[in-house]
């Protein structure tokens, strides 16, 4: 029986690499049942919105989603779509492997790791008061009658919740995650040694949660420190779950090891729905040009085939990129040695030569 999924073509340059995603998808030889629906920039002035409510409605119908890249409209009052998305999905977890393919350009070899990050909490929870403002005054003046160290009346503030529920819920995610894929070491990545009573919180929980799977290893890691350890020997990480803001930032550094967010699928996922998406922008300057490199969007439909039960395909799937990456012929602009390189082929094209690699393979 075909899958139903809900594909979110996006804006810019969102919808040809959806449009490429979707074509290598079909090609595995597993069936969908796509439901388009639409959001962005191209939406607003006919819906009022970039997130129209019957698209929000067809993704937890169908509890799967497709989704290309999304241009976040500046200066209308429209928070992101993907902020929204995880918000009135519940997708708490954010994943993001990041591996090394022969011939793509990076400093790394051998570099297979995956991002787990927290969405829900920690600084991103969106719980500030502007510096000047009645609000900001009472909760410094709050503060300041609690400890003994006095926040300048001139300050702004962020309050950075961490709950042991969401931090079990992340962190369980992550263990699950390298139990069903084999994988060996699970890293959890803090700053408790300066901020005990949150990541404290995070680190004591996975403690916690960490004795219940004997077969993997843990590790304690300090979030600056793994910075440093990423640069130098990236080879030696494994998983690595992580509260919303470091796990933002070392996502996109963890992707720069291997080629960057052309090459970086990723996916949000909740209790009951899943949506994946590439993690790079929507480029639209390259709108139409059928140039930009659908790598990532490709490789977020194989975690979409992983997530579905669809194993082989996803393999098959991967394997088609690998080979046609390391062939390097029928690459696009980017993955050439030279950026000007005439032999490059458009998105359409890459596309096409992984469906003939999957072609072969069956």
């Amino acid at each position: 029986m075909a899958h139903r999924v809900t594909l979110i073509p996006g804006d810019g340059t969102g919808p040809e690499l959806t449009e490429a995603a979707r074509r290598v998808l079909e090609a595995t030889g597993v069936g969908f049942d796509w439901d388009v629906r639409h959001a962005g920039v191209d939406v607003m002035e006919e819906a009022g919105t970039p997130l129209p409510d019957e698209t929000l409605a067809s993704v937890k119908e169908n509890k799967v989603a497709l989704k290309g890249p999304i241009t976040t409209p500046i200066g209308t009052g429209f928070r992101s779509v993907n902020v929204a998305l995880r918000y009135e999905l519940g997708l708490y977890a954010c994943l993001r492997p990041c591996k090394s393919y022969e011939g793509v350009r990076s400093r790394y070899e051998n570099v297979d790791l995956v991002i787990v990050r927290e969405n829900t909490e920690d600084l991103y929870a969106g719980i500030e008061y502007e510096v000047g403002t009645p609000e900001a005054a009472r909760v410094i003046g709050e503060l300041n009658q609690l400890q003994k160290r006095q926040i300048p009346a001139d300050s702004g503030i962020s309050i950075k919740p961490i709950s042991r529920t969401a931090s079990e819920r992340i962190i369980r995610f992550a263990f699950e995650y390298a139990r069903e894929h084999g994988r060996k070491r699970v890293s959890c990545v803090t700053k408790a040694n300066i901020m005990k009573f949150t990541d404290g919180l995070f680190l004591e929980v996975f403690r916690e949660i960490a004795a219940g799977y004997p077969e993997i290893e843990p590790w304690e890691n300090l979030v600056d420190a793994t910075c440093m350890g990423l640069v130098q020997r990236p080879q030696e990480f494994d998983v690595l779950v992580l509260p919303n803001l470091y796990g933002d930032i070392l996502s996109d550094l963890t992707a720069g090891l291997v080629g960057g967010l052309g090459v970086a699928p990723g996916a949000n996922i909740g209790a009951d729905v899943a949506v994946f998406e590439a993690t790079h922008g929507s480029a639209p300057k390259y709108k139409g040009q059928n140039k930009v490199n659908p790598t990532a969007m490709i490789l977020s439909g194989k975690l979409m085939l992983d997530h579905l039960g669809e194993r082989d395909a996803a393999r098959r799937l991967e394997a088609a990129v690998a080979d046609v990456i390391r062939e390097g012929d029928r690459v696009t602009y980017d993955m050439k040695a030279s950026r000007d390189d005439p032999t490059a082929v458009g998105t359409s094209e890459y596309a096409d030569a992984i469906i003939e690699q999957l072609e072969a393979s069956k």
